[in-house]
């Protein structure tokens, strides 16, 4: 029996859990997902245009009479595999000959596009992308397929349960007879729509679970892919923004006559922001923007250092917090225990230092306005420009674009830099496009931060080395603060975001409390790579590392027994211990360390092999193991994982950025560092088979390589370095 025979015979029947109302060809179907996190128009409930003939039978996917087959992405593509894994599941389901589907990026319509995981918002982010789109996806491409199959059998008067598909062709092979999906595209436009939807049992996939070629590969191979950048329209203009050089300034007064004699600078407007240059070309508008003389207003200016802000976090953390977990009696236990181990942990502050700096194209004429980006949250860019321009969301058009990188910093609950295209745009003549673009000197000293966080542990062993007794507290600031988040993503006064990775720290500890204060600074902050897991998990695994060698146990063992309850924890921490020979000897300097961390419901664990020598760290080799479901596609999360721990290790071992009387010190790559390629190490991947539904890779791998470092660092020489990035005492 031949694969798609197996395909069509092992197809499991899925009643869809709702129908909406259909118009024209139209398609509701409906994922399972919890009711709450469903709205009204959850399903593939709207269609893109289509050419006459064109098959379009949901907003999911469209059908052209040649045979392409044209999935629409709701999500960013940003670097981490969007479009390939989705359109995986589209093609999986609808059987499409992998070569002949292509992927285009869907407007902003949270009617149709919403992420469902988000409710009524359309967005990328969280590592959602695929976890939100796995039934929502293939049943689109299952949908579809039914109805070429009902097209050829009605045309070919035979049964449909006789029709097999594969590779984008429909066939009766009783009576020879064959159709390419082109042929029948117009005709399957008239089928009913199905009621119910077959959906292929896992074990007949042919495309999932395959390392199959990437959507956006060739584009930016041969330079066809469309980034904001690229986009020239008639008439555009470009502008530059001068921002203040502290928080918490305002503008005093701007002298434009130097600027104003620039060749190609059209206009100087003063917005909300700062001072905007608008010119021809990039380099007028910069060398614009050079020339301007400006005085700025500084009563009110945050005037502090990164270590006097350190010092005040300390000073914080001697006190209680809000308390977001409170298990058994640890303070109590504590208070008795003979000898109490106790540890200060730090990390700075940190750019998303994206390769491509923020930028968009903003056109405003009659009709409303019209964005291109590299555009991450659509519904809440939508609402922010049509409240400051007083037009309905649904006048705002946002054209999606690649984006080269994000790292949290494009999903800007405060559509800072959108926000500032439209200032500038609405005060040029009617229907000029507007091009802002940033520079990496913008980004890192105009942008928004991960949080500087300080934590303070204090823990007791049992007399056979288990904690006992383990007590945290962080101070850091509020990511959620301000923004239409908060009220769903704080509770009890914690923000989720600044405790996630601690709160639901899985190992066996019966008496734990965790506490946060989240102080209010002028300094604007924002969710990095993995979030809340970038500074939690690096000091919950350095931490237990230092309750293990203080018990005097090997910390792989050490972890597995008090993981004894979660297996998938153990899973990837086996994994991982096995494929690097964990407890093989290492020669003089060098040393392995492990950590493992779950996050976005992925589960990683990493070892590290270092060398030291003359006091520098060098990170040889990193074994990675993880469990993030169903692998849709290899290598995309071979990539990913090897991608996030690399953008880890750059925050583990160089990047900083730092205050000095309140200005940003670093402005380029040359004082703020990341990882170079000749320091990237070694590294394995091994993913756990999984049957559960798939999770997010593009975060998860980030935030472990901090604690296996350093605990290799600690192997390699018997230093416990607690602060990031890792420097060796001298």
């Amino acid at each position: 029996m031949k694969t798609n025979d197996i395909v069509n015979l092992s197809r499991r029947r899925f009643v869809a859990g709702g129908m909406l109302s259909v118009a024209g060809l139209t398609l509701g179907v409906l994922p399972n997902v919890r009711a709450e996190q469903r709205n009204a128009t959850a399903g593939l409930n709207g269609a893109m245009p289509a050419e006459a003939g064109d098959f379009s039978p949901n907003a999911f996917l469209r059908i052209d009479k040649d045979g392409v087959v044209t999935v629409i992405s709701k999500h960013l593509e940003m670097g981490q595999g969007t479009y390939t894994g989705l359109a995986t599941l589209v093609a999986e389901e609808l059987d499409a000959d992998w070569a002949r589907v292509r992927v285009e990026a869907a407007p902003a319509d949270a009617s149709r596009y919403n992420n469902l995981l988000w409710g009524s918002m359309q967005g990328t982010g969280g590592s959602t992308a695929m976890a939100n789109s796995f039934d929502q996806l293939r049943r689109a491409g299952a949908a579809a397929r039914q109805m070429l199959v009902a097209a050829a059998a009605e045309r070919w008067q035979v049964p449909a349960t006789e029709i097999r598909v594969a590779a984008s062709v429909v066939e009766h092979t009783a009576s020879g007879r064959r159709a390419g999906f082109g042929e029948l595209a117009e005709s399957a436009a008239g089928q009913p729509l199905p009621e119910t939807v077959l959906l292929k049992d896992p074990a007949a996939f042919t495309l999932i679970g395959r390392r199959i070629p990437r959507k956006d590969s060739a584009g930016k191979i041969d330079g066809s892919a469309q980034f904001t950048l690229d986009v020239r329209l008639p008439g555009m203009k470009t502008a530059l923004v001068l921002h203040p050089p502290r928080f918490g300034v305002k503008l005093k007064g701007v002298d434009d006559k130097a600027a104003l004699q620039v060749k190609g600078v059209s206009k100087v407007v003063q917005i909300p922001a700062g001072v905007a240059v608008v010119a021809d070309d990039f380099w007028s508008a910069k060398l614009g923007r050079d020339a301007l003389q400006v005085s700025w207003d500084e009563s009110a200016a945050f005037d502090k250092s990164s270590e006097q802000l350190l010092e005040a976090y300390r000073e914080l953390a001697k006190t209680a917090g809000t308390v977001a977990r409170d298990d058994g009696s640890a303070v109590q236990l504590l208070a008795q225990a003979d000898e109490v181990l106790e540890a200060e942990y730090s990390v700075p502050f940190l750019s998303h230092s994206a390769m491509e700096a923020m930028d968009c194209v903003v056109r405003i004429d009659d009709n409303g306005c019209e964005i291109w980006n590299g555009e991450q949250m659509q519904t809440g860019d939508q609402m922010a420009v049509a409240a400051l321009l007083g037009l309905e969301p649904a006048q705002v058009k946002i054209n999606m674009l690649y984006a080269g990188g994000s790292f949290g910093r494009r999903a800007n609950p405060a559509a800072d830099y959108l926000l500032e295209a439209v200032h500038i745009a609405r005060q040029l003549d009617k229907g000029t496009p507007l091009k802002l673009v940033w520079t990496r000197e913008d980004d890192t000293r105009a942008g928004y931060y991960r949080p500087m966080y300080l934590h303070r542990l204090r823990a007791a062993l049992d007399p056979a080395g288990n904690p006992l007794a383990w007590e945290q507290r962080i101070v850091g600031q509020s990511i959620l603060a301000g923004t239409p988040f908060a009220s769903a993503m704080t509770k009890n006064g914690i923000d989720q975001t600044s405790v996630e990775g601690a709160v639901n720290q899985p190992y066996a500890i019966d008496h734990f409390r965790l506490d946060l204060h989240s102080p209010e600074l002028p300094v604007p902050v924002l969710w990095w790579r993995s979030v809340g897991s970038t500074h939690t998990a690096f000091v919950g695994e350095s931490f237990i590392d230092e309750l293990a060698h203080k018990a005097g146990q090997d910390p792989v063992a050490y972890r597995r027994r008090l993981l004894a309850k979660h297996p998938r924890h153990l899973g990837v921490l086996n994994l991982a211990a096995e494929k690097a020979d964990w407890g093989a000897p290492l020669g003089r300097g060098r040393g392995r360390g492990v950590a493992v961390h779950e996050s976005f419901n992925s589960y990683v664990a990493q070892v590290a092999e270092v060398t030291v020598r003359r006091g520098v760290i060098y990170v040889d080799r990193v074994v990675i193991a993880v469990d993030c479901g169903i692998a849709v596609n290899p290598d995309v999360i071979e990539a990913q994982m090897q991608g996030g721990m690399g953008f880890g290790l750059s925050a583990a071992l160089y990047s900083e950025l730092t205050l000095d009387q309140g200005r940003v010190v670093q402005s380029n790559f040359h004082d703020y560092q990341i990882l170079r390629i000749d320091q990237m190490p070694e590294v394995e991947v091994y993913i756990v088979p999984s049957a559960e539904p798939p999770t997010g890779v593009g975060e998860p791998a980030t935030p472990v390589i901090a604690p296996a470092l350093a605990n290799a660092v600690f192997a390699a020489t018997g230093q416990r370095l607690r602060r990031l990035p890792l420097r060796l005492a001298t």
